[in-house]
């Protein structure tokens, strides 16, 4: 029977029938479902099938393949098993001596920091290490392991420290490109909070600012740091930001605590830290280059002397040495650098800061003011005398 009706149209059942057109109806169909099925399968069994699991980030970013296999892993998660085994406990044990009486103290202290090259080069904070002061410093890795670490250099300034240990093969952090960074991106913290009871914890938030400066003190303000909401203590300094591919965009150094402010923690962009990491493990030593200008901010001077200057901001030069890197290049007392590179200089701080990136042969483009005039020349760098 070819078309059937119920006696109750309404009951939800009808049906009819085309024998003219079923066939080629249903081969379609069976088609269709038979390609989405199939690619529903492909796309879910093959990672199964190559032995990894693959994490997506957002915004057609490189996946992350990770092992071993799991299910309904995160993109926090699979960052963490990616970065958690690079990342270290710091100890150190520092003798203090009582300001009275002279009696010595044994300090301890307890950081995190990351491994950058297997051969046991592990960068961390310098006030980690009681900036070089410290009497002993151990090193405890992922697997339980502990090794006694020396400083190879240390910096107050971009808070900084290189250590070494003995080691092969280690596993290395991938270090990202913190340039690229936008607000908004997801930011996860591996670090020890509260001391080695709470190693290797992993907070996540996003990049809440770029290029902050806090004032740590009346003469030290840092600057240029990465703002993240992912909580930040103490025993974190040192460890990693990450980025949602599992690499490195900075160093975490601060947070800031009070009853009008929390969820502020910051950390040093990653590219200020590659410059130096890789000339100390190409040459075992890290060699500071100079521009061969005294001076000041230009900010203090229009203060401190009420002086009307072309800009309002930059490195006012008080000197440049005759046979400097500025001084051969024509530089002299009363010019204004306003860039390095294109990189805009705000003063004396940011100035030194940006000479990290460089190391002696290199030549650079420095902006400058003479007058109300803007000028460019080019600078070729050279290593500064121990005595400068």
């Amino acid at each position: 029977m070819d078309n059937y009706t119920p006696e109750n149209p309404n009951d939800g059942y009808y049906r009819r029938d085309y024998p003219r057109r079923s066939g080629a109806f249903k081969a379609f169909l069976f088609a269709l479902i038979g390609a989405v099925v199939g690619s529903f399968l492909t796309a879910y069994y093959m990672p199964v099938i190559m032995g990894n699991d693959i994490i997506q980030p957002p915004g057609g970013q490189s996946p992350i393949i990770i092992e071993p296999k799991g299910e309904d892993i995160s993109i926090v998660s699979a960052v963490a098993q990616k970065a958690t085994p690079t990342v270290v406990g710091v100890t150190t044990v520092t003798i203090q001596r009582d300001m009275f009486f002279g009696i010595p103290r044994r300090g301890e202290g307890v950081g995190s920091g990351f491994i950058v090259h297997p051969d046991g080069y592990i960068l961390t904070n310098d006030h980690v290490v009681n900036s070089g002061q410290a009497e002993e410093i151990t090193v405890l890795f992922n697997d339980g392991t502990e090794k006694d670490a020396k400083v190879l250099w240390n910096n107050s300034s971009l808070d900084m420290a290189i250590l070494k240990v003995d080691g092969k093969n280690l596993p290395v952090a991938d270090l990202g490109d913190s340039d690229a960074l936008t607000v908004g991106e997801i930011a996860i913290a591996i670090g020890n909070p509260l001391g080695l009871d709470f190693q290797r914890s992993v907070t996540s938030g996003i990049i809440s600012g770029l290029h902050r400066s806090i004032q740590l003190s009346q003469a030290e303000v840092m600057e240029d740091l990465i703002q993240t909401d992912a909580s930040i203590n103490p025993g974190n300094s040192g460890g990693p930001l990450l980025n949602s591919r599992g690499e490195v965009i900075g160093m975490n150094t601060a947070k800031i605590s009070s009853s009008v402010a929390e969820g502020l923690g910051f950390a040093i962009p990653i590219n200020q830290a590659k410059p130096i990491v890789e000339q100390i493990i190409e040459e075992g030593k890290f060699t500071m280059v100079y521009l061969g200008v005294r001076g000041i901010d230009v900010q203090a001077v229009r203060r401190q002397h009420g002086v009307k200057l072309a800009v309002e901001e930059g490195f006012y030069v008080f000197e440049a040495g005759e046979n400097t890197p500025v001084g051969k290049a024509g530089l002299r007392a009363g010019d204004i650098i306003t860039a390095l590179n294109g990189k805009k200089i705000s003063g004396i701080s940011q100035l030194t800061k940006e000479l990290y990136k460089y190391k002696p042969g290199d030549t650079i483009t420095v902006t400058y003011y003479r007058g109300n005039t803007e000028n460019k020349v080019d600078v070729t760098l050279e290593a500064r005398p121990e005595n400068y």
